[in-house]
């Protein structure tokens, strides 16, 4: 399994939070943007994404030791998958000699999971800031079209598209927008979609495949 959408995802996780937690994905946008044209700006939000798949990725290489990060998934994988095939088989011998090496391996997944998180720490502020500083004054509210609804999470918290309902409401930042896609949605999606390539140029990919 490729961790680098679960990373992303933690990294930006704040963008889709309602408003009372301190996200407001739905506000952010300028009624009279500096970027004007839905084609200008679903480019110029991509490249937003891609620049910060390019900082995530260079801060990532320059803080963990990505030798030492593969090796020690790669060890802890095959432990789990050789402990699960032993629960399989119901092989007890196996599974007790296994048993043995849990607590180092807990600790190697901790070690791991201190290493992908370290970066974050020196992401997270220049994220906030470009995202609720900059983007709102450059783009409007929905900065793209999408062919077909993306709200697939029941509820309001991880909508990606405009509503039909929110759409007929004049006093919504949907109007006349249905499948509209929010600045923080496209956003998401543009780093969503380039962070896999940006990793493996940049080696700093943790798919072991």
């Amino acid at each position: 399994m490729d961790l680098n959408f679960i990373l992303l995802f933690i990294d930006i996780i704040h963008l889709q939070l309602p408003d009372f937690l301190g996200g407001g994905h739905q506000v952010l946008g300028s009624d009279d943007p500096i970027v004007k044209g839905i084609i200008l700006s679903m480019f110029a939000v991509s490249g937003f994404g891609i620049l910060l798949n390019l900082f995530n990725a260079a801060v990532r290489k320059k803080m963990v030791d990505q030798v030492k990060l593969k090796r020690i998934m790669k060890e802890t994988r095959s432990w789990q998958k050789a402990r699960m095939a032993a629960m399989r088989s119901k092989d007890q011998a196996k599974i007790a000699e296994l048993g043995k090496k849990s607590s180092y391996m807990n600790k190697m997944s901790m070690e791991m999971m201190q290493m992908n998180m370290r970066p974050m720490m020196i992401t997270f502020v220049p994220l906030i800031l470009i995202f609720y500083l900059v983007l709102p004054q450059l783009f409007s509210y929905t900065v793209a079209l999408s062919p077909i609804p993306l709200n697939v999470i029941p509820g309001d918290m991880f909508q990606l598209t405009c509503t039909a309902a929110q759409a007929l409401d004049a006093e919504h930042v949907c109007f006349g927008k249905e499948n509209g896609l929010y600045l923080w949605a496209w956003y998401f999606l543009s780093s969503i979609a380039f962070s896999g390539i940006i990793m493996k140029l940049t080696k700093t990919s943790m798919d072991l495949s």
